[in-house]
């Protein structure tokens, strides 16, 4: 019996996992149950053993995608300075890497307009692990007021969004690129930089 249930358990997250992959590469409205299913290399007859319906899968699949951008973002983060981190984040999101390869990109740019046309539970789904994306790169905002440091990441995370995208709206070329740089320099420019001290020095100095 516990082998059954391993082996259906680890059958399931297969399936999730390469739905996240698909949905993000396609769209939630481009795949159907038996598309959905053939990603993971099954047959649709066994999808209801698994889901109730077409929108639970697609509301794991989304919060999976999700939880691989989060700790994608603690990853980058590990080791730099605080600034570091907020500006690596920003940095390889705003990339032609992730432009160049939305299956393995966050769920964000290719999923949030199919997600506001569907069903309550993938909206839930997606505003939750959202909440804690904020929380991510709030925990990268130290130096900032509690208040203050959420409004920055998550005018950040807007702001990222929409330059993904746009940048794959228009196909990879010049204009892509500077709509990737503006990006990276608006949600870039959202902290203030650290003020340097003045020094009784530089105060003689000046008078």
């Amino acid at each position: 019996m516990r082998y059954v249930e391993d082996h259906r358990r680890q059958t399931h997250d297969r399936i999730v996992e390469n739905a996240s992959y698909g949905l993000r590469q396609k769209g939630a409205e481009g795949l159907s149950v038996v598309d959905l299913m053939k990603l993971a290399g099954l047959t649709h007859g066994g999808f209801y053993n698994h889901f109730e319906s077409r929108a639970a899968l697609v509301s794991e699949a989304i919060a999976f995608a999700m939880d691989q951008t989060t700790e994608r973002w603690k990853k980058l983060a590990n080791g730099k300075a605080d600034r570091e981190r907020y500006e690596a984040l920003i940095a390889d999101y705003l990339s032609p890497r992730h432009r160049d390869n939305p299956k393995h990109g966050c769920a964000l740019p290719t999923l949030a307009v199919d997600v506001a046309r569907s069903s309550p539970s993938a909206q839930q789904a997606l505003a939750s692990k959202l909440e804690k994306m904020i929380d991510a790169l709030v925990r990268l905002l130290p130096g900032e007021p509690p208040g203050q440091a959420r409004q920055i990441a998550t005018g950040a995370i807007a702001t990222m969004v929409g330059s993904i995208v746009l940048s794959r709206a228009v196909g990879a070329g010049k204009l892509s690129d500077r709509i990737l740089d503006a990006g990276r320099r608006t949600a870039g420019g959202r902290i203030r930089k650290p003020q340097r001290k003045t020094t009784k020095a530089t105060r003689c100095e000046k008078s």
